[in-house]
């Protein structure tokens, strides 16, 4: 029941989350409802398809789309209000990503998926509600562009992983992993933690490539 509570109260700050990206776009009522909706339970709905667990639970306990469309209300009639108080609903949302980490690791080690599946059911359930959020507003998703958050999600997803393999319980596997992600996500926050960028070519791979032979040609 605890974690029942912790997820819908997860789903609730990703919601909110998602509404504020519709207000960046000046979106109308129905615009937030949606990117609030996709962006709280969109990561559990891809999971729940990926693992053949149909209906979603999402639509099987429509309280998650009602926590949502809560959500996007608030955010519709006071975004000012939650804005300023901005710094909060940034570690909300990290204590929702570690759950939702969690959860989806403990849901793949439910069905013996091995450890490449559960970092990865973790990090899908933690970040996919945000990708899809981003692609409906024809943006480069963060979770691959900024921040310390995906990587977060799967290094809390090979810690619930280990934690099993250690002779843990699942709940106490499923705790380990919720406080690790949490504070790595926080850390990441407050440091400015940023993974390796790759360098933008000067040119596209095929005049680069173009041009080495121009210049072997030359030579010769």
């Amino acid at each position: 029941m605890i974690i029942y509570l912790m997820d819908i109260l997860a789903t609730f700050v990703f919601a909110i989350s998602g509404g504020f990206r519709a207000v960046k776009h000046e979106l109308d009522l129905l615009g937030v409802l949606v990117l609030a909706t996709a962006t709280g339970i969109g990561g559990g709905v891809i999971r729940d398809v990926i693992f053949g667990t149909t209906p979603p639970m999402a639509f099987r306990d429509e309280r998650y789309l009602l926590v949502c469309f809560v959500a996007g209300l608030l955010v519709f009639l006071i975004a000012p209000r939650i804005a300023r108080r901005w710094d909060m609903v940034l570690i909300a949302d990290a204590v929702g990503l570690g759950l939702f980490a969690a959860i989806g690791a403990e849901k793949a080690n439910s069905i013996g998926l091995g450890p490449v599946g559960i970092m990865f059911s973790g990090a899908i359930t933690a970040t996919g509600g945000g990708i899809i959020r981003d692609i409906l507003v024809r943006e480069i998703p963060d979770v691959i562009r900024t921040d310390f958050y995906a990587t977060a999600a799967i290094a809390g997803g090979a810690v619930f992983y280990f934690s099993v393999r250690l002779g843990l319980g699942n709940f106490q596997a499923f705790v380990i992993s919720l406080l690790f992600t949490i504070s790595l996500r926080l850390i990441g926050m407050y440091a400015g933690f940023r993974l390796p960028k790759v360098r933008r070519l000067p040119e596209s791979p095929s005049k680069l490539t173009k041009n080495r032979k121009k210049a072997v040609a030359l030579k010769k």
